[in-house]
């Protein structure tokens, strides 16, 4: 049941160029290739505990997003780095591995880019996988019934006052990303074996600028989802599963219920032992819906 974050022998590490940014992509295994995006605040490592499960069975791809980790950081902040870069990004990756159709793995800010890789280059995603899936559908439900209190950390993130605070000191880093890394789930204690390797990560040089201009970029579609304005959907036709932690706060499980909406052929299933981290807080499950789903 315990996260494993150690490092398999045999993991690689590459800088691989796409369109105008460098990614790095961590990557073990020969077997069925699938493609794993992580959400915020986290980078490939987030990962490990389904590596550690699953290496011996399949080619598991994992890339830090654009501005994320080890991949190449813009020199200012940007607000055009949203769904559609990433998938742009994630379909180039594809080509330059020689890839044709790949499972894709999604959380968080990797499920609004994997739902983006499936729509934009539906040729390039076999089937796909979300632990916690939002869309548009949530609406004005991120800020209503006191809702509004969980989601302040998107507002805040846009300042550029966000950056220089929490990247004040290792201390102030720490206190951050340790009150997401807790109260986001229902395993406390959940990354307590990394989490001093996600401040290292978090206070290099651009890490928090990466992760913040995420929410800069996404700030128009999410109050146009808020206001009741969001564009029009377009379905996503690939068999879909989504493992949707119960106890989650910040993406309700209740929310599960709009997934219809979008995609043409979904199974939704639950995780009563995980919040919103379901691959990290209950690995051994997430590792036999994976096998379900990819298998």
């Amino acid at each position: 049941m315990t996260a494993d974050f150690t490092a398999p022998p045999g993991l690689r590490h590459r800088q691989i160029v796409v369109r105008d940014t460098t990614l790095h992509v961590a990557e073990i295994g020969d077997g069925p290739p699938v493609l794993l995006l992580h959400g915020w605040p986290e980078f490939w490592a987030t990962w490990l505990p389904l590596i550690n499960r699953l290496h011996g069975e399949f080619r598991l791809i994992a890339p830090d997003l654009r501005g994320f980790g080890d991949s190449a950081k813009s020199a200012a902040p940007r607000s055009d780095v949203g769904a559609n870069c990433h998938a742009d990004d994630m379909a180039a990756l594809l080509h330059a591995l020689d890839l044709d159709a790949v499972g894709v793995v999604g959380h968080d800010v990797g499920a609004y880019a994997a739902q983006a890789l499936a729509r934009r280059h539906p040729q390039a995603v076999e089937r796909l996988l979300f632990f916690n899936c939002p869309t548009a559908s949530v609406g004005g439900r991120w800020v209503h019934d006191g809702h509004v209190n969980e989601v302040w950390y998107q507002s805040f993130q846009q300042l550029g006052l966000a950056e220089a605070l929490v990247g004040l000191s290792r201390e102030a880093c720490s206190l951050y990303l340790g009150h997401f890394l807790t109260h986001w789930c229902h395993r406390k204690d959940a990354f307590e074996p990394a989490f001093e390797v996600w401040v290292d990560n978090f206070m290099k040089p651009g890490n928090l600028r990466g992760g913040f201009d995420w929410y800069r970029s996404q700030n128009a579609l999410r109050l146009a989802a808020i206001d009741g304005h969001a564009p029009p959907s377009v379905r996503i036709h690939q068999p879909t599963r989504v493992h949707w932690g119960r106890h989650d706060p910040i993406l309700k499980s209740e929310w599960a219920a709009f997934v219809p909406e979008h995609f043409d052929e979904a199974r939704v299933t639950f995780c009563e032992s995980a919040g919103h981290f379901v691959h990290v807080e209950a690995p051994d499950e997430a590792a036999e819906v994976f096998v379900d789903v990819f298998g």
